[in-house]
């Protein structure tokens, strides 16, 4: 009987789909290898010790048994489950949109710690309640966007590239930035954006969180950071996201983007 090497792995659950009668496929974010498919026998089974170790959002420590298909989890210890993250609709929702716009944004391609530990963080964040959520989410983006190669142009026209102005702007994802109102008036395409919504991406573009966390953005720049980064990240992707729209719909209607 062939004898299979083992690994063990540093996690984030992204999500899962059940296999069989009694199995199920993971897909994971890992510290050492980026993303990975794995195969969970038996966890649907009652008795199974390790299925609250496996749900999406779970910070786990997983070892894995590679086979000719799918590698095997042999065994799975819960670092950190981000339980407050399940237990009501809007930060269950805000963790779902972190978990798929980087499943959405990797390949099964190899190790990239800085994405593995900018979800671990952003997960850690969203379960905080002195820090805005929605913060929290357009941070991610900037610098999700930054890690897989497709940083936005903030401080330059992407037209002319002279420096960006103390005044509103607008964007391109075409481009992949800010566009001067000069350059503006000979192309197509664009979206606005404020000088004020602008300073903010700026901002969390070139800042530890620590220091993006003291912005204090009002209602209608959060709105239009949001419509920004969506109309980017649809362009990039070249599709929409499935819980941005579901977001939107559960928010309460009188105020910006909120925790809960």
């Amino acid at each position: 009987m062939p004898k299979f090497r083992t690994f063990r792995a540093e996690s984030i659950v992204l999500k899962h789909i059940d296999w069989g009668e009694a199995d199920r496929i993971l897909t994971l974010y890992t510290r050492e290898q980026g993303k990975l498919r794995v195969i969970a026998k038996g966890v649907r089974k009652i008795r199974s010790r390790r299925a609250g170790h496996l749900e999406p959002f779970t910070h786990v420590s997983i070892q894995l048994a590679t086979s000719k298909d799918l590698p095997i989890v042999t065994q799975a210890e819960m670092i950190e489950g981000f339980i407050p993250l399940r237990e009501s609709l809007m930060p269950m929702t805000q963790a779902s949109y972190a978990v798929e716009l980087l499943d959405k944004f990797t390949y099964e391609e190899g190790e990239n710690r800085s994405l593995f530990n900018l979800l671990k963080n952003t997960l850690g964040r969203l379960v905080r309640p002195d820090v805005d959520h929605s913060l929290v989410l357009r941070y991610y983006e900037i610098r999700l966007l930054d890690f897989t190669g497709f940083r936005p142009e903030l401080f330059h026209c992407t037209v002319c590239d002279d420096e960006i102005r103390p005044e509103n702007q607008f964007f391109s994802a075409l481009l992949g930035g800010v566009v001067c109102p000069r350059c503006a008036k000979k192309t197509s395409g664009l979206l606005p954006i404020s000088q004020d919504a602008l300073r903010f991406l700026r901002h969390f573009q070139r800042s530890a969180f620590k220091d993006a966390a003291r912005a204090k953005p009002t209602p209608a720049a959060h709105r239009e950071m949001e419509v920004v980064m969506q109309h980017y990240i649809t362009y990039v992707l070249e599709r929409g996201l499935n819980t941005p729209k579901f977001m939107r719909h559960i928010r309460p209607d009188d105020s910006g983007p909120a925790n809960s």
